[in-house]
């Protein structure tokens, strides 16, 4: 791999909402030269450590409105850019990106850090990607609250608003990450879709982005499809993993109807709390009425036992 982008660090300066210090890991096995760059906030000790995974475009500014209310009440919170998004590297050859290059990494961050007691927070990708996390490392996952996401077993048809979504996707490699952003979500500003541009100077820093959509499993035999069928299966008999289900009714690809096909996965999942001004960024729109809800429905809000 001999290109290998950063985006200088002068691109993340100010950045409204977001006064959080970047922590830094170039050690993961497998991934020898390239750096990955996560937050890492609230007492490293705590008990419960959440667990935070994004998707695409976004990176862990997204979650600038949950870290908050969870240190607050005295979690840690660590929160991941995947690589090719935020402020880890980002290779240049769209070739690099496949599913198995981000779980794996995923996995070898959670082992590094050597994460336990982990609620797992997951949307569009970061579910993708991280619903399928516990078939390696089952013991180190107590919870979960999943937005907005899909386990991607290649034997469910995507919706039609997914394939437009790809098309216009592969027609723009150097997507406007801001306008999309505008347009997703109202509660976000001019200067927060500048935040999630922040990242990518130019077209060459969006390998990342443009490969996601094109990396989704839509038949069974596609890479990723296999290992979601089992996590499927796994999350379908497991019984030590409390969930938490919010959903952005406003998301037309991963709304109403793709997650209620996911929560009859997921044994023991309560009926999800429906936000009706939430779209596909739920994390964006209600990220901290989320946040405080999902701490009450565990316990672990302040005084919550």
């Amino acid at each position: 791999m001999t290109d290998v982008l950063r985006t200088p660090d002068d691109a993340f300066r100010a950045l409204p909402g977001y006064p959080f210090a970047p922590h830094y890991l170039d050690d993961l096995p497998g991934y020898e030269g390239l750096r990955l760059h996560h937050l890492d906030e609230g007492p490293r000790d705590a008990e419960t450590v959440f667990l935070c995974l994004h998707g695409q475009p976004t990176w862990s500014y997204l979650y600038r409105r949950m870290i908050p209310v969870l240190t607050s009440a005295g979690h840690r919170v660590v929160a991941p850019d995947l690589l090719g998004f935020g402020r880890s590297d980002k290779p240049a050859d769209d070739r690099v990106y496949t599913f198995d290059f981000h779980r794996e990494s995923l996995l070898r961050l959670i082992q590094r850090l050597d994460l336990r007691h982990i609620t797992l927070v997951v949307q569009d990708w970061g579910g993708l990607l991280g619903l399928t996390l516990p078939l390696e490392e089952p013991g180190r996952f107590s919870r979960l609250i999943v937005m907005n996401t899909a386990l991607a077993t290649g034997d469910v048809r995507p919706n039609a608003a997914f394939y437009a979504w790809r098309a216009y996707s592969n027609a723009h490699p150097n997507m406007d990450v801001a306008a999309l952003m505008r347009r997703a979500s109202g509660r976000v500003s001019h200067e927060e879709a500048l935040a999630y541009e922040a990242p990518f100077p130019d077209a060459r820093f969006k390998a990342g982005v443009r490969a996601f959509p094109r990396l989704v499993p839509t038949h069974p035999d596609a890479p990723g499809a296999e290992v979601s069928r089992r996590a499927r299966d796994w999350w379908g008999v497991q019984l030590h993993v409390e969930s938490f289900m919010a959903v952005g009714l406003r998301d037309p690809i991963l709304g109403a109807g793709p997650m209620r096909l996911l929560r009859s996965a997921i044994r023991g999942c309560p009926p999800p709390l429906e936000v009706a001004h939430a779209g596909h960024f739920v994390q964006e729109d209600a990220g901290d009425e989320v946040a405080r809800a999902a701490l009450d429905a565990f316990g672990l809000a302040p005084g919550g036992g």
